[in-house]
C-alpha cells in the first residue's frame, strides 16, 4: 500500500472517546479493562479482550478494530481510475492528499483542494493538456488550502467552498449545489462534523463515482468530531456510506477506499444498528 492508513488503533479510539466524552478513568470503569490496560491500548499494546471491552463502550465494531490492531486492514484494491489523480503533500508532520479530475474526452477539470504544494497537480494539468474549471474545497483547514493562492492564479478558476467556512476569494455555496464538468456531475453534500462545514463532492461520469470526502471519512477511520462528532457520524452513514458500494471514497489523509469497505470493516460505521 502505498500511503499508509491514517489512523492506528489508538487513534480511532482516542477520536471515539474525545467524541463521546469519556475520559480513561471512565472508560476502564465502563469496560472493566484496568486502566494500566487502557494505557497500554494506548500505547499500541494491543490485547483482543481488551479491545472487544474497549470497543462496547466506545460503539466501536471490534472486529473492524481487531483487524487495525494485526495489520490486516488493507484498503481493496482500487486500480486505476481514467480521470481521477491524486496528489499526497507533506504539510508539517502530516500529509494530506488533494485531487484532480476530469472529462477525458473534453480535457475539462475540476480541483479538489490543494495540499501542501500544488506543483504536481499542476504538472498533471499540464501533461493531460487540461482546462481547470472549478477549484472545489472540502473545507478551510490550513492543510487542505495552504497552496490555493498558486492554484487560483495559474488557472484562473473560480474557487467554491461550504458557505459556513470562509476562505479568501472563494465563493460561498450551500448544500445540493451541482456543477457539471464536460460529461461530469457533482453534487456538494455536507458532512459537517469535523469542520463546521466539510463538503463531500460526488461525481459521477467515470467508470465509478466518486466521493471527495476530505476530512470527513478516512479508509479505517473519520477526521472525527471536532466540531460535532454525532454530526460526523450521521452525515457520513447518511451522504457517504449511502452510495453504491463500488464507489470510490477520496479522503483528505490516507489511501483511497470504497463505500463497500468502509461499510463492513470501519469501526465507526461496520455494525450501524446500535
Amino acid at each position: 500500500m502505498s500511503i499508509p492508513l491514517e489512523d492506528n488503533v489508538s487513534d480511532v479510539i482516542g477520536k471515539a472517546q474525545r467524541g463521546l466524552g469519556i475520559s480513561d478513568s471512565r472508560l476502564a470503569e465502563r469496560s472493566g479493562v484496568s486502566a494500566e490496560g487502557i494505557r497500554k491500548l494506548r500505547d499500541g499494546d494491543f490485547d483482543d479482550a481488551a479491545i472487544e471491552h474497549v470497543a462496547s463502550v466506545l460503539k466501536l465494531d471490534a472486529g473492524a478494530l481487531r483487524k487495525l490492531a494485526a495489520g490486516k486492514w488493507n484498503p481493496e484494491s482500487i486500480g486505476d481510475i481514467e480521470g481521477l489523480a491524486q496528489f499526497n503533500t507533506a504539510y508539517g508532520d502530516m500529509t494530506v492528499n488533494a485531487y484532480l479530475v476530469w472529462d477525458p474526452g473534453a480535457h475539462e477539470a475540476m480541483a479538489f483542494d490543494t495540499g501542501a504544494d500544488c506543483g504536481g497537480m499542476l504538472r498533471r494539468i499540464e501533461k493531460e493538456n487540461l482546462r481547470v474549471k472549478l477549484i472545489l474545497l472540502t473545507h478551510a483547514h490550513p492543510d487542505h488550502v495552504a497552496d490555493l493562492r498558486r492554484l487560483k492564479k495559474v488557472t484562473g478558476a473560480p474557487v467554491y467552498i461550504s458557505e459556513l467556512e470562509a476562505e479568501e476569494d472563494a465563493e460561498a455555496i450551500a448544500e445540493g449545489k451541482r456543477f457539471r464538468i464536460g460529461s461530469l456531475k457533482i453534487e456538494a453534500r455536507l458532512t459537517s462534523g469535523h469542520s463546521p462545514g466539510g463538503m463531500t463532492y460526488v461525481v459521477t461520469g467515470l467508470s465509478r463515482p466518486l466521493a471527495i470526502a476530505g476530512d470527513s471519512l478516512f479508509a479505517g477511520s473519520m477526521g472525527g468530531g471536532n466540531v460535532s462528532y454525532e454530526d460526523a457520524l450521521r452525515n457520513n452513514r447518511e451522504k457517504i456510506l449511502t452510495l453504491p458500494d463500488e464507489a470510490v471514497v477520496c479522503p483528505g489523509h490516507g489511501p483511497l477506499t470504497t463505500v463497500g469497505k468502509e461499510k463492513r470493516d470501519n469501526p465507526f460505521f461496520a455494525t450501524q444498528d446500535r
